[in-house]
């Protein structure tokens, strides 16, 4: 399948590939092709294909010098003026210029350049050109969720002059393949949930379930992968429901008994609750009697420690946050910070989801919880994300505490300069994890590579400073009926 007459024509190959949703059919030829252009560089190719060979090898772990970019310069290093014609260029420019790490000044310099051409060029532009520029100023790809990417790039790609028609077939097909699998298990996973009623038993919390399901297709979407979207999917609707019960209901004395009898972890003390905890902690039982029946049948019972006490954890880390609140103590960002990694959910998610990965060992899972920096930047930038959308829902018209208010005060500065501030974070954090995943770590590629999803989702959801989280229908319904909803026609 990977023949090419050049390794420029190799390297678009491979892009259409990913893009197309069809590399995972092809990943041990990739990898090989990938590790050959990593020690053999070309100092011929054109902007296109360097920014484009540049980001895959990114993508794929290597850690490929910048410095491929000098040549594009002139004597001040900036990009020469006669590359802003080159609008094919310009875009695979902006693409690699998105997989940047700390201390790449002309990366950063390459977004501004390829930003303010592209946005000044678009008005001229014809499609399908000028949809997939204007997409890429939207959301740059290697900071999408690879899967709403898929089905974007599926319809700009079939408008091309230059495609291949057979590859477009199957990459419709295999997209057909993958949606009707999503639709069985979203049929699996609302039973699932319906049995519970908990729309009805606790009309406070939030009714997320598909969005949390779209969370399991953007850390996994390989039909492999089954087991890890379903786990994701309940494990994201139980920190839901146990977000707003704290956030949105509980008075601080229930909050209290709550994480109390969690910290227990027995049944018997349920009787100690008032009646609507008393079905949430049923909830939670139920959830943890699935996750040891499952473990056991996947040989990874010594994951079940591990999610019980990361459920605790979380529970003491939300009933910080609302004594912070009702108490009006106010916490330092530091403060604040460290607690929000643990309320990004991160570790409940992903030792909720171990049983269903086969490379998973009781080594990945002690690396996942002994803080490392991966795992502490994506928290961290997840949380960051979060805090730009929800602020003014949690603020609740100034009666609340927010971190906002938090920066705000301790740093002596206006909500514009601290919106501004955690716009900044973000972007720090997006090279702290890519700098991580480059970096590569002895632990399972899958593992570090759900990280870097997790990242993704997190941008998407909460993208523009918005909660899609808590207001699909206004900003996630469109991906979320593409994937789900709208077949493709083939």
């Amino acid at each position: 399948m990977l023949m090419a007459a050049n390794s420029g024509e190799l390297i678009a190959l491979i892009d259409k590939l990913e893009r197309l949703g069809l590399a995972y059919h092809f990943e041990t030829e990739i990898e090989e092709k990938l590790h050959e252009m990593s020690e053999n560089e070309d100092d011929d190719y054109d902007l296109f294909t360097t920014a484009l060979r540049f980001r895959l090898l990114r993508q794929h772990q290597y850690h490929v010098s910048c410095g491929v970019f000098d040549k594009f310069t002139d004597k001040e290093g900036k990009f020469k003026e006669d590359l802003s014609s080159d609008t094919e260029g310009l875009l695979s420019l902006y693409e690699a210029a998105h997989a940047q790490i700390h201390g790449e000044g002309i990366l950063e310099e390459a977004v501004a350049f390829t930003t303010h051409h592209l946005t000044r060029i678009l008005p001229q532009l014809e499609s399908p050109l000028k949809d997939k520029v204007k997409r890429a100023l939207e959301q740059a790809l290697h900071r999408g969720v690879p899967i709403i990417e898929t089905r974007i790039y599926l319809s700009l790609y079939g408008r091309d002059e230059s495609r291949d028609e057979l590859l477009l077939k199957l990459a419709k097909l295999n997209f057909s393949f993958l949606q009707n699998l999503y639709r069985k298990e979203l049929s699996q996973v609302s039973r699932w949930w319906n049995g519970f009623d908990l729309k009805t038993k606790l009309p406070y919390a939030r009714d997320r379930l598909i969005e949390c399901y779209l969370w399991g297709v953007s850390i996994h979407f390989e039909p492999q992968y089954s087991d890890v979207r379903i786990a994701v999917a309940k494990s994201m609707q139980l920190v839901s429901t146990m977000d707003d019960t704290y956030d949105n209901y509980a008075t601080l004395e229930e909050a209290d008994l709550l994480t109390e009898v969690l910290e227990r972890w027995d049944i018997n003390e349920i009787h100690r609750l008032p009646d609507y905890m008393k079905i949430f902690y049923r909830f939670v039982m139920s959830i943890y009697e699935d996750y040891e029946r499952e473990a056991a049948k996947q040989g990874k019972s010594f994951a079940v420690p591990y999610f019980r006490e990361t459920v605790k954890q979380l529970g003491r880390a939300y009933n910080q946050e609302l004594k912070w609140i009702m108490e009006r103590e106010m916490p330092t960002f530091e403060e604040y910070i460290k607690n929000s990694v643990i309320t990004s959910c991160i570790y409940v998610m992903f030792t909720a989801l171990i049983p269903g990965m086969k490379s998973v060992t009781k080594e990945t899972i002690d690396w996942l919880l002994s803080e490392p920096n991966i795992v502490i930047s994506t928290a961290r930038m997840g949380r960051h994300l979060e805090d730009l959308g929800s602020h003014e829902r949690e603020n609740r018209g100034g009666k609340m505490l927010t971190v906002v208010d938090c920066y705000m005060q301790q740093h002596g500065v206006s909500k514009q300069e601290t919106l501004a501030k955690f716009a900044e974070l973000v972007e720090d954090g997006w090279k702290n994890v890519t700098a991580e995943w480059v970096a590569k770590t002895s632990v399972a590629k899958e593992m570090v590579e759900q990280l870097l999803n997790y990242a993704r989702i997190a941008e998407v959801t909460y993208k523009n400073s918005q909660d899609g989280y808590t207001n699909p229908d206004k900003f996630l319904a469109p991906q979320i009926a593409a994937l789900f909803v709208d077949p493709i026609a083939i």
